[in-house]
């Protein structure tokens, strides 16, 4: 059986500290988070701009730490990860980072110049078929394809058909929701439609390796907000229900620390209105009620996502600065494995 998130406590004395929402009842966190990465491959998964690439780097800087050789893998996007990490962009060849650290920006055309030399071995056979204009322009109209190209590419490096992987661990930074889903679509698809062949067999092993949860999972990422945390609520069915591809962290990002407790939050709110308009404090009361609506907004999406989502679940704390001091990753690397 799957481990539980824990439910939302109630009563107002559970209330005084919104940290204390998202916690996870079974396995203690830290070695949850370890066992999380001990796995092969990890999506890393939410909304745009919930931070899913700040979350993907950290889990591969605390894995590198272990001394697994990781691989971080982006999906044809606008990358930010060299400039948590202070390095040159990053393009469609892996460069390494750190030590134990590989990154790559796939794109589609290099990526399926990679896998069709992974499948062909030979350059001159792979440069004969898909040099020709005509095999080109069927491969990149045939729905899914391209998607698979970076999404097999990536499966190759942590399970490739013969031999030793090249990484202990690949972490995906996939795109925002509606993409992510499509993508990890694509081999079930393959698997179901495609005929016999070496296509079908590798879509095949990547659909056993991503439902394996001893092996493989999503890390759903999100922020407490209400669309947020909607859209994350519809994402972790969609992957637990239709795709079977298990869950296995929840990280709720960018939670703000609580000033107020829940006893003090109703005179806050009040201040403002009983203050005179020209009184000395009056800025200072309207700045604390609109911090006391937002850290009761934030509580109750900590309390909705955490009722509903059935992993272990962190916070990570707002940091500005992110990718201006490279420091600030190592920093919330370390916050979301409960390193020292």
């Amino acid at each position: 059986m799957r481990p539980r998130g824990r439910q939302p406590p109630s009563g107002p004395k559970s209330q005084e500290k919104t940290a204390s929402v998202c916690r996870y009842s079974g396995t203690p966190l830290k070695t949850a988070l370890m066992d999380l990465l001990d796995r092969r491959f990890l999506f890393v998964v939410g909304k745009g701009g919930v931070g899913k690439t700040t979350v993907a780097t950290a889990l591969a800087l605390a894995a590198s730490r272990r001394g697994k050789k990781v691989l971080l893998a982006m999906v044809n996007c606008k990358e930010r990860v060299s400039r948590l990490l202070d390095t040159d962009p990053i393009g469609p060849e892996i460069v390494t980072l750190r030590e134990n650290l590989d990154a790559v920006n796939m794109t589609p055309d290099a990526a399926m110049e990679e896998y069709g030399m992974m499948i062909l071995k030979v350059r001159g056979v792979y440069n004969a078929l898909f040099g020709n204009r005509l095999v080109r322009a069927f491969l990149k109209g045939t729905p899914g394809l391209e998607a698979w190209s970076m999404l097999g590419k990536a499966f190759y490096h942590a399970s490739p058909p013969r031999g030793d992987p090249d990484y202990d661990l690949v972490i995906v930074d996939a795109p925002a929701t509606g993409h992510a889903l499509d993508m990890l679509r694509v081999p079930f698809v393959i698997e179901s439609v495609a005929p016999a062949g070496m296509l079908r067999r590798d879509a095949a092993r990547a659909v056993e390796l991503f439902r394996d949860p001893t092996q493989a999972g999503a890390v759903v990422v999100t922020l407490p907000e209400y669309m947020p945390v909607s859209e994350t609520l519809d994402l972790t069915s969609a992957l637990t229900e239709e795709l079977k591809i298990s869950v296995l962290h929840l990280v709720i990002n960018r939670v703000l620390p609580a000033l107020f407790a829940e006893k003090e939050r109703p005179a806050i709110k009040r201040l403002p209105a009983e203050l005179a308009e020209d009184a000395e404090i009056q800025g200072l009361a309207v700045a604390g009620k609109r911090r006391v609506l937002r850290e009761t907004l934030q509580y109750r999406a900590i309390s909705r996502v955490g009722g509903h989502v059935e992993a272990p679940c962190s916070e990570l704390p707002y940091l500005n600065g992110l990718e201006t001091d490279p420091d600030l990753i190592d920093v919330l690397s370390k916050a979301l494995t409960g390193s020292e």
